[in-house]
């Protein structure tokens, strides 16, 4: 059974960087693509970035192109995501996500291939 442990998430200023953990334990971390969502009260779990499986291919919502960037670390059994120039729209909870199949180069991702969901770390962001 896949495990996955976040950490990172905290209050910052607007403008401000942070930067998000998320440790795949229970399976071979190398089967599986990861991604990152995040959700705001009453509102869908949107997708933010993800990572296919080989770490070949990084996929981004357009909403954070150029101020996130998403990395894979197999050694570590780890992704993470850095957040740089935050703004109170990025105010949510944070989900880290694995994927066995689905989210390729080819076919991209969606939030339909991700199965296993860790718990989400809260970001907010003041003004």
């Amino acid at each position: 059974q896949v495990q996955l442990a976040e950490s990172g998430g905290g209050l910052v200023q607007a403008g401000d960087s942070l930067k998000l953990s998320c440790k795949l334990s229970g399976r071979p971390f190398t089967s599986y693509a990861m991604g990152w969502f995040r959700q705001t009260p009453g509102k869908e779990r949107d997708f933010v970035a993800a990572v296919t499986f080989t770490g070949g291919s990084t996929f981004y919502a357009d909403s954070v192109k150029g101020r996130l960037a998403m990395t894979r670390d197999t050694a570590k059994w780890s992704v993470y995501l850095q957040m740089n120039d935050l703004t109170p729209a990025d105010t949510a909870v944070y989900y880290c996500a694995a994927a066995l199949v689905g989210c390729t180069s080819g076919a991209g991702c969606s939030r339909a291939d991700f199965a296993s969901w860790g718990q989400g770390p809260q970001v907010a962001v003041s003004s």
